[in-house]
């Protein structure tokens, strides 16, 4: 029985939503100006849907997913009444168009903008944000599934099934996340067969500040990593995997105690390596004992600076993250099994758009919570999409 396509109001102005309140307030169009003259996206001439358009349009198609692409097409370019340069009625785009202006705009204008835009909220003192002057983030990754197109297949490449291949390439996701507000102030999109660690190696260094105490999953513990993470000035809460042989050097007051480690290639541990301070404790009444055994590993070396009760109990804030990967997977992609895009450009393009989107969603929620003197946790995401999609189309346009 064929599905029954899911139309959007015949007159909902996406304008509104596009060019004001939240969108408009994370991305201002100077900005974007600035970002696409950077990028030499500029629009060169005179155009139905300018490279500007096009990012909002891009960023909009997060908060619309549910709608068949053409019908968002349609409210948008019904919408886009200063493209009209001041003419009545609104712009007519085909499909194909749109198309082709993406395809112009490409996915670096919008990386670069995510870059300029992604940043953490959280105040000092603001709640569920700190732990003792240091901004808790967490570290983690996730795969999101694209169109099976020729083109995706060979990019982003398939994950192993237990027979054959999945049914979707799969693009592979790693985000920086301020655990008190959830906003991802830092990500990196690669093809799937690109590991999470190098990944992360690419990103820390320029993504991590002092101010930052961040907290990751025994799949990120190597070495290099955390050299990599440790030259930025930030503290690390890392699980490290229990079988894994560490010495103990010094026993400190508060039950964790000081290691070393080596780079695997140093057998014979010519190097000084670096010193960590380690945690174990185990969660009781655990389902699978394995499993609630924790190791932590961190390079705060002083009890009196971070006991190791405290560690353990804030370690579990990096379950945060795994809600911000459902908010993209769940509540913005609605009913869409896969992303819309068909070639690998569009789906960085589409990926990053969704990112901004997301950051634009959670700024408002923080903007609603603090005033009140709440954590932005206790607020509903899937309420706040909603409240979006509703009141956004009553604002009024911001001007060109």
């Amino acid at each position: 029985m064929a599905r029954t396509r899911k139309l959007l109001p015949a007159r909902v102005d996406v304008a509104h939503l596009i060019s004001a309140g939240v969108l408009a307030s994370v991305c201002p169009r100077a900005l974007i100006e600035e970002v696409l003259a950077e990028t030499g996206k500029s629009s060169q001439r005179e155009r139905l849907l300018p490279a500007p358009a096009v990012v909002y349009y891009v960023m909009a198609l997060a908060l619309w997913r549910e709608a068949p692409l053409e019908e968002v097409l349609r409210v948008v370019c019904e919408g886009l009444h200063w493209l009209g340069r001041g003419e009545t009625g609104a712009v007519r785009a085909s499909k194909s168009a749109i198309s082709q202006a993406r395809t112009r705009l490409g996915s670096q204008a919008m990386r670069q903008l995510a870059e300029r835009v992604l940043h953490p909220l959280a105040a000092p003192g603001a709640p569920g944000a700190w732990y003792r002057g240091f901004r808790v983030m967490a570290l983690d990754g996730s795969c999101m599934e694209v169109a099976d197109e020729s083109a995706n297949a060979e990019f982003f490449g398939y994950p192993a099934a237990s027979r054959g291949q999945s049914a979707f390439p799969q693009a592979r996701l790693l985000g920086l996340v301020e655990c008190g507000t959830h906003v991802v102030v830092a990500a990196e999109v690669a093809p799937y067969i690109r590991s999470e660690q190098a990944m992360a190696a690419q990103m820390l260094p320029t993504a991590l500040k002092p101010d930052m105490l961040v907290l990751a999953d025994r799949n990120f513990f190597s070495f290099k990593l955390w050299q990599v993470a440790c030259a930025t000035g930030a503290k690390l809460v890392w699980r490290a995997k229990v079988d894994r042989q560490l010495a103990v050097n010094q026993m400190l007051p508060d039950g964790s105690y000081l290691s070393r480690v080596y780079d695997g290639a140093d057998k014979r541990r010519t190097s000084q390596g670096e010193v960590i301070r380690v945690i174990e404790y185990a969660l009781k009444d655990s389902a699978t004992p394995a499993e609630g055994s924790y190791r932590l590993v961190t390079n705060i070396l002083d009890p009196l600076q971070a006991p190791a009760l405290e560690l353990a109990a804030l370690y579990h804030e990096r379950w945060e993250i795994e809600g911000v990967f459902d908010e993209f997977k769940t509540h913005l992609r609605a009913n869409s099994t896969v992303l819309r895009s068909k070639t690998p450009d569009l789906v960085l393009q589409e990926l990053w758009g969704l990112l901004l989107a997301h950051f634009a969603i959670r700024q408002l929620m923080v903007q609603a919570a603090w005033p009140r003197g709440l954590d932005p946790d206790v607020l509903s995401f899937t309420h706040a999409v909603r409240v979006i999609k509703r009141k956004l189309p009553q604002a009024a346009a911001v001007p060109p």
